[in-house]
Formats: structure tokens, C-alpha cells, sequence
């Protein structure tokens, strides 16, 4: 196996000093020969070192550096922006020292770092990387995507191409050679077709086709009806609370949190201008079903509301639904990420919201929020009116693919749950297990981890993508790992290999 990194250590500057030497004194005599056979850069402290290894040996480097003049810039004579009128030059970095062992001189290596090229200029932001390459390589650079800008430079010995990789060419030449990272998202989740796209929603073909989305829908949840909306979980938890509004007007509520999602339901709830008061406990921790109850009971609450799978960390808090199964409270979940994920009876809430980009597998653009009851009363917008929606067969345009495309996604039902569950048990029985954030009970479709930033980083280099980016994680330095995209099993086996390699280093 290979693997790329950005180099950190004593032992990998030393190693690229040698190489340096190796490739640019010994092979390419671009400088003079020492006793000492190693060849410190001149830029070395402005460079970002890209390393691969195999095993536990550097093998192969190429440095980045941003930091002008560029190296190429004497070698061509001018700024090469002068030369460059054809491209954004906005914001441009410059490849050095691209130097592999001779041994490990195939094609897999050169995949390797090509990838670990995209996805630092890409990641990065810049709009182009130059590099002097050499010209017996010329077409190796031109297939993994660099362009000539100028006539050939140097010497006789040591000759070199000036060429430059724009940003567009980073990901159209991923995709031509496939080279697509995985990724370990909570959605989207990637699809192989599309169809239905010309279907008319007035037609008694989308009637049948829509009718067959809502009874698998209720068949996962054992809920009575269901709403579909074009929009997002946030659409769907937004129409969910307007309904609370509509039905209990100034009777209070109570809005639970443990994680992200909790929290922007308080928000949400507070935008509605809903009475109710919040019961907060720290990331990662379950509810304590015995103070929720006694809250209720003390405060007489007439409407609950909670996540039901807490995406941001992991947490399952489905319990709550049946330990309040003798409470007399409404009570509306936000099931965006849970349902799907594990088998749900939802027969005691009131409403609960899911989509079709989540844990279902289909393709994002579709909120559902489902009822165990009908509606009369309500005076939100009409887009975000639950009675409204009730009240009509179809009051908007539904676009025909995605409703096709969820039917696809839930004819893999039941059987996806056992897959779903097989996948998150691998997970949580990993060498990952130790980096878990939380204890309490997890769920079938993401868990949260306390990674080492620089683990983050180097999957990211090696085109595996955790969930990390987001602000809510940032601050917390959790990274996640979803289980419901198709080639998560493909992925997971890469993932693991990789951690095993960087923990021995």
C-alpha cells in the first residue's frame, strides 16, 4: 500500500534531503556533489513537502510553495503571468522536486501523488500550480493534467517544461481517470441513475408512483400519513413547528438538545415564536428519560420536542419515545438522519420529519414530515402550511425523478437496515472504536470520533473524505463517519489500512 502525507518530522526532512540529492545531483545534475549526499532545497523552509510511503519507507516527494519569485519565473525569464494571459492566475502555487525512488517508479505511485496534487490545489484554493517538469516526463504531467506555456528551458542534461495545472483540470482529470475520493458523508449519497425526468406531476402515472413513495414511507415508520415537500430537513422541521404553533397556540412546549441539531430546533422553534423552555445536557450525552419525565409532569407541558438520531454525534435518543409512552404529551421528533437508518414505530408521536438524502439512500431534494394526525388549522405560508398540504392531493410541483428515484432507494427495505447495522458494527468494533466521542447508544448511520487533526488530514490527502468541515465539528475537533454510501464497505477497508499505517509511524 502507499500513502501520502505532509511531511512534519526530522526523519522525513532528512529522507527528502536525500532523495533531493539522489534524484537532482545523481541523476538530473542540476547541482554539486557533497560527501555529506544530502541536498537541502533553497526554499526549504517555505515549502510544503508532500510525501509518499510505502510501508514505513519514503519512497517518493514534490513540494509546494506559493512565495514569490517562483523558481520557474528565472527559468523563463518574465513572471509567468505574462505568459499565462490564458488562465487564472489569481492565485497560483508552484510544484518543485517531484522526485520518486526508481524502484517504485510505476503507475500506481504517479496515481497516488497526482491525487494528493488535486486535492491540495483544490482544497486550497488556488487557481493553478506551475511546475518546471522534466522533459523526458512531458507525457506523464500532460496525463495527469498539466499544460505547456512555454518553449523548452535549462540544459542539455537537466531540461525542463514549463506547465501549469488549472483548477478546472484538477477535477476533470479525477474524473476522467477516475480517481473520485470516498467519502464518508451523511448525504448526499451518491446515485447510479436517474430517470423519470419529462413526467408530468398532474399525471395518473406520477399519482401511482407517488402513492407507492408514501405507503413504503409509512411502512418504515407505522405513521398514518405523510407530507412531501421540495426542500431540505430544515423545510421539514420549519413546517413541523409551524404546525405545533397552529395546534397549540400559547400552551408551552419543551425543546431538548444533546448535539447541533437540538440546538438549531430551539432556534428554530424560538424564530416560531413558540412558548417553550429547553432542557440542554453536553454533546454527546443521552437524555435522562426520568428528569424528562418529571419536567413534563412538574411543568405540564403539552408538546415535546426532540432529534431523534443527534447527527452531530451520534446519539440514538429513540428510547425516549417509549419511556414517555404513558405521558400525556405530543411528541415530535426530527428524524432527518434515523430514519431509515434502524427500524422506527413512530405510532406514539405526533409528527416527525425525515428526507430522502439521509440514511434512505435516495437523492437529496425531498422533506417528508409525517403525521398521526389530520389537520385543520393552520395559518403559516402555504408553503410551509402542514394543513394546507393535508388538505390537497398535490398543492405543489413534485419533481417526478425524485420521487422515482426515493421508490428505487426504498424497495431496498427491509434488508438495508441489516446492512446498515452490519456496517456500524464493524465500525464501532474498529481500531476507530478508541477515538469514539460519545458512549451513550449510537445508531446506524454516523458516529463521531476525536480523530488526531493530523489523521484528518492525511485521509484527506489520500482521497478519503470524513465529515469534518463543518463549523459545529470544527469547534470541536470531531470528525464522523457515516455508513450509508454505496462504496462505504470499498472505503472502510482503505480507512482502516490507512490508520493502521499512520499509527505505526
Amino acid at each position: 500500500m502507499y500513502f501520502c502525507k505532509i511531511a512534519n518530522t526530522a526523519a522525513e526532512f532528512d529522507a527528502i534531503a536525500a532523495l533531493n540529492y539522489e534524484t537532482f545531483v545523481e541523476e538530473i545534475p542540476q547541482h554539486e556533489s557533497n560527501t555529506t549526499r544530502r541536498l537541502i532545497d533553497r526554499f526549504h523552509h517555505e515549502n510544503t513537502y508532500v510525501v509518499i510511503y510505502k510501508e514505513q519507507h519514503l519512497i517518493g516527494m514534490l513540494a509546494f510553495r506559493d512565495n514569490r519569485p517562483f523558481s520557474v519565473d528565472g527559468k523563463v525569464g518574465v513572471p509567468v503571468e505574462q505568459l499565462l494571459q490564458d488562465y487564472d492566475t489569481s492565485k497560483l502555487c508552484e510544484i518543485r522536486l517531484l522526485a520518486i525512488q526508481k524502484a517504485f517508479r510505476n503507475g500506481r505511485v504517479f496515481q497516488k501523488l497526482a491525487q494528493a496534487i488535486y486535492t491540495y490545489v483544490y482544497e486550497r484554493g488556488y487557481s493553478g500550480a506551475v511546475i518546471s517538469g522534466v522533459t523526458r516526463e512531458e507525457k506523464l504531467y500532460r496525463r495527469i493534467g498539466f499544460e505547456a506555456f512555454a518553449a523548452v528551458t535549462g540544459t542539455a542534461e537537466a531540461a525542463f517544461i514549463p506547465m501549469i495545472l488549472t483548477r478546472a483540470n484538477c477535477l476533470r482529470i479525477q474524473q476522467q481517470i477516475r480517481l473520485e475520493p470516498h467519502n464518508f458523508y451523511p448525504g448526499p449519497v451518491a446515485q447510479t441513475e436517474l430517470t423519470h425526468t419529462t413526467m408530468s406531476h398532474r399525471s395518473v402515472a406520477f399519482q401511482e408512483l407517488y402513492a407507492q413513495m408514501k405507503q413504503r414511507l409509512l411502512t418504515l415508520t407505522s405513521m398514518r400519513d405523510v407530507t412531501t415537500l421540495v426542500g431540505s430537513g430544515t423545510l421539514a422541521n420549519d413546517v413541523m413547528l409551524g404546525q405545533i404553533r397552529a395546534t397549540f397556540g400559547e400552551r408551552r412546549g419543551l425543546v431538548l438538545a444533546n448535539g447541533e441539531f437540538g440546538e438549531r430546533l430551539q432556534r428554530q422553534a424560538a424564530q416560531w415564536q413558540l412558548n417553550f423552555e429547553t432542557y440542554d445536557v453536553p454533546w454527546g450525552e443521552a437524555f435522562d428519560s426520568g428528569a424528562v419525565r418529571q419536567l413534563i409532569a412538574q411543568q405540564h407541558y403539552a408538546w415535546l420536542v426532540f432529534v431523534h438520531g443527534e447527527t452531530s454525534t451520534g446519539v440514538f435518543n429513540g428510547a425516549l419515545i417509549d419511556a414517555l409512552a404513558d405521558v400525556d404529551v405530543a411528541i415530535c421528533v426530527d428524524g432527518i438522519s434515523s430514519i431509515g437508518a434502524t427500524p422506527t414505530n413512530l405510532v406514539r408521536c405526533m409528527m416527525a420529519t425525515a428526507v430522502s438524502g439521509k440514511a434512505i439512500g435516495a437523492l437529496s431534494g425531498l422533506a417528508f414530515v409525517f403525521t398521526n394526525e389530520h389537520f385543520t388549522e393552520n395559518a403559516a405560508p402555504f408553503y410551509s402550511n402542514l394543513a394546507y398540504y393535508q388538505q390537497q392531493a398535490l398543492p405543489f410541483t413534485l419533481p417526478a425523478y425524485l420521487v422515482a428515484n426515493t421508490v428505487r432507494a426504498l424497495q431496498q427495505y427491509p434488508a438495508r437496515f441489516e446492512l446498515l447495522q452490519h456496517r456500524f458494527n464493524r465500525l464501532a468494533q474498529s481500531s476507530l472504536a478508541k477515538y469514539r466521542f460519545s458512549a451513550a447508544p449510537g445508531y446506524a448511520m454516523i458516529a463521531s470520533f476525536q480523530l488526531p487533526e493530523e489523521l484528518c488530514a492525511i485521509a484527506r490527502l489520500n482521497s478519503l473524505l470524513l465529515h469534518d468541515e463543518s463549523h459545529y465539528l470544527k469547534q470541536r475537533q470531531l470528525a464522523q463517519i457515516s455508513v450509508i454510501g454505496p462504496q462505504f464497505d470499498e472505503a472502510f477497508v482503505a480507512l482502516q489500512k490507512l490508520v493502521a499505517w499512520y499509527e505505526k509511524l
